[in-house]
């Protein structure tokens, strides 16, 4: 998944060019130190599941499961609530007495996980299905060592696997997220864990955003109100400056999906306006606005690469247009309510091209929104605490975002099906999250 950088704050205090500033689902859900309340699902859409205990693996019993909980596609069974299915007092095949199945079924299971040690220092997960009694499938994992900077993201490719034995599409675990804290881009993993920083202390790096493959971010060097953007191998080495970009402030930088096209906002005493750069030939910035009287900026291609979403003053408060991708056809997206709301900002295209994401202010607050492309509808997303900067997961059911619902600015996820949202935990202030897509196996981060 393609991650997008909001910026509708970051606009308005770098540019000075707007003044940034709360119907559907929404985040009905509230996480509260790790509490869970008043989630409500509909019959029949969540299978239960539960991850076996064994001997042993449990820390990797407890990322898997982890992964499972936050794919929202499953009712976790939790292990307190499952007794012994043995005589020995053991839960689960490795008993020696085989899977209770009566007892999981009565319990709510529809599937069961065992996790075990595989030949080679790998792990075999293997999926029960309850209601027939038999094994689903199985499969022996390759791991590196506990050490190594990919464990973990192996561990996570385990749980998706088991997703996609169990629903027929993977989840999305073994996937990372950008944010901006400090000034500096970090990357987490999916569930919160592993947060390493991409670029040097010292610098103001701003909207960064993960290139399709995975294996490249780009993002704005900014310094003395200019900067230009630069694209970087995520496991280090030598990177580019797009091209147009050495000029003026350069900033929302978003990848075409096929990872040749780079479009962005570029602002000098002419205005702002989005444009494109060819980021593998290194040629051809291509101006797709005009921004005489209007500001253009934080282009998000559609997954076809197609038409791109973009904000633009041009009506009066920023708003939420979408164009063909070489600049024709421009028109309003996302329709609102003069006088009940506000500034629209931030979009991000949906991963199957059904909506766009963005944030808008209601009440003083902005809340996160979709707009469906195809109807227009807008739909309200969140109305608790300031909501936004919104970036995709890859299923496109999950979207990431930035709150102070907790009482300091972090990231938080919601799942737009049910409204149950949880928070990634950031050491300090977090901003402009991007997600990527499902990762590769050579996207390995560095510390610089």
């Amino acid at each position: 998944m393609s991650g997008r950088t909001g910026v509708a704050a970051l606009a308005a205090v770098l540019l000075g060019l707007f003044t940034a500033s709360r119907a559907g689902a929404q985040d009905t859900t509230q996480v509260r130190e790790g509490v869970r309340v008043g989630l409500e699902y509909r019959p029949g859409v969540r299978p239960g599941l539960v991850v076996l205990p064994g001997a042993g693996l449990d820390s990797v019993r407890a990322v898997v499961r982890r992964d499972l909980d936050y794919s929202d596609r499953f009712e976790m069974i939790a292990l307190e609530d499952a007794p012994p299915s043995s005589a020995a007092g053991r839960t689960g095949a490795e008993a020696g007495g085989g899977v209770n199945y009566g007892l999981y079924k009565t319990l709510g299971a529809q599937f069961a996980v065992e996790l075990l040690d595989a030949a080679g220092g790998g792990v075999t997960a293997r999926l029960y299905d309850i209601t027939t009694a038999q094994v689903r499938s199985q499969q022996s994992f390759a791991l590196p060592g506990a050490a190594d900077a990919t464990y973990r993201l192996e561990l996570h490719r385990v749980a998706d696997e088991v997703a996609r034995w169990a629903t027929g599409t993977p989840g999305s675990a073994a996937t990372r997220l950008l944010f901006v804290s400090g000034g500096r881009v970090y990357r987490m993993d999916s569930d919160g864990e592993d947060i390493a920083p991409l670029t040097p202390a010292g610098a103001t790096a701003l909207s960064p955003v993960w290139s399709p493959d995975g294996q490249r971010f780009a993002f704005t060097q900014f310094a003395a109100g200019r900067g230009p953007i630069s694209v970087q191998p995520v496991g280090g080495g030598a990177g580019l400056v797009v091209p147009g970009t050495q000029t003026g402030l350069n900033i929302t930088p978003m990848f075409s999906p096929d990872g040749r096209t780079l479009a962005y906002a570029h602002s000098d005493e002419n205005g702002t306006d989005v444009f494109t750069a060819n980021v593998i030939d290194r040629c051809c910035a291509q101006r797709l606005t005009v921004g005489r009287f209007a500001d253009n900026l934080s282009p998000t291609f559609s997954p076809d690469g197609r038409r791109i979403a973009f904000v633009s003053t041009r009506a009066g408060p920023p708003q939420v247009y979408v164009m063909a991708a070489d600049g024709t056809d421009q028109e309003l997206l996302a329709p609102f309510d003069y006088g009940a709301t506000g500034s629209s900002n931030a979009p991000e295209w949906s991963p199957d091209g059904a909506n766009v994401a963005f944030h808008r202010e209601v009440a003083g607050s902005p809340q996160l929104f979709l707009v469906d492309v195809a109807g227009r509808h807008v739909r309200q997303l969140t109305s608790s605490g300031r909501n936004e900067d919104p970036t995709w997961g890859p299923d496109g059911r999950h979207i990431a975002f930035v709150s102070d619902r907790s009482g300091r600015r972090q990231l938080w996820v919601i799942d737009v099906e049910t409204g149950r949202v949880r928070q990634l935990d950031t050491p300090g202030a977090a901003r402009l999250p991007a997600w990527s897509r499902r990762l590769g196996r050579t996207a390995v981060p560095t510390n610089p």
